[in-house]
């Protein structure tokens, strides 16, 4: 009788017990009562989808112009949000100029997370000379203002969106490489990663099992703050007139065809800057909301 008491009272201890949460149910709990991350990120996938499907919800063709409706102001007969110098739908424009500046956004981090986080592992796993090698070849890269640096190799390269998005992924290589380098290092040292290197695994094992998922983190939560950057840095390219060309509808490329009439009419010629704002905010707080919920110290 009493081992039955025992067995009950085990039983119900365990079922009073709150379960224990795996760290990525742990993040996803505290992201599920952050309402300014959740918001934000309602936000992006508004704009991703309204860019996706742009050639359904533009009401005019982008690119077709016609100088007997240029400038015509927010809510002129059919064009809701007014023309711009040429005469061509701003609404049209915004929504395809979505998609451009999404990509210039996103494809420059997601080649320079894959390359700078497979370029900071080697450096931080295999140290001595392969580490001097590449973080000092790095290290060349961060002697130049990452504005400069991507207005100099767009300018060497040429304009158009493949080469802004190349200059763009140059830009961001060396501060990913180094993040990925630091927290490779930091965890090459600790006490399981030896424990496996005592037990006769491989180096590819180690690295894959042990040292990809304490680094992911720390990288993910990086690039993810690089979005709105890359998204402003490729608007101001195509302002310069060294990143898309017209008459491909871009964010950045509008303020700069619509700053000559800018009194003429004020609201249109901010609404590609009000687009590029926002979007800038939506990436830039969802991202703070993600570092928030993924420090397991806080």
């Amino acid at each position: 009788m009493t081992d039955v008491n025992a067995l009950l009272a085990d039983f119900a201890e365990k079922e009073a017990s709150p379960p224990v949460r795996g760290y990525w149910s742990s993040v996803a709990n505290r992201l599920r009562y952050d309402y300014v991350t959740l918001f934000f990120l309602a936000v992006i996938l508004l704009i991703v989808l309204i860019s996706v499907f742009a050639p359904l919800l533009a009401p005019f063709d982008p690119t077709k112009s016609s100088m007997a409706y240029r400038m015509k102001p927010v809510g002129f007969r059919n064009f809701v949000l007014g023309t711009d110098e040429l005469g061509r739908d701003m609404l049209s424009r915004l929504l395809w100029g979505g998609r451009t500046s999404l990509l210039m956004g996103l494809v420059p981090v997601a080649l320079a997370t894959f390359i700078g986080g497979i370029l900071g592992v080697l450096a931080g796993f295999l140290g001595g000379w392969v580490n001097t090698a590449i973080m000092r070849t790095m290290d060349i890269f961060y002697a130049f203002p990452s504005v400069l640096l991507a207005v100099a190799i767009s300018g060497t390269l040429g304009g158009g969106t493949k080469n802004g998005m190349v200059a763009l992924t140059l830009v961001f290589i060396p501060s990913l490489c180094r993040v990925a380098e630091s927290a490779t290092t930091q965890v090459r040292g600790l006490d399981f990663v030896e424990a496996a290197r005592a037990s006769g695994a491989s180096t590819l094992s180690i690295v894959q099992h042990h040292i990809l998922g304490n680094v992911l983190g720390p990288v993910f939560i990086f690039a993810s703050s690089l979005i709105s950057v890359s998204i402003l840095l490729g608007s101001g390219l195509s302002f310069l007139g060294l990143g898309v060309e017209p008459p491909t509808p871009d964010w950045g490329l509008m303020l700069s065809t619509l700053r000559s009439a800018i009194y003429v009419q004020p609201l249109v010629c901010a609404l590609p800057g009000v687009a590029i704002f926002i979007t800038s905010l939506s990436f830039n707080l969802v991202s703070d909301g993600l570092r928030q919920a993924m420090d397991v110290k806080a």
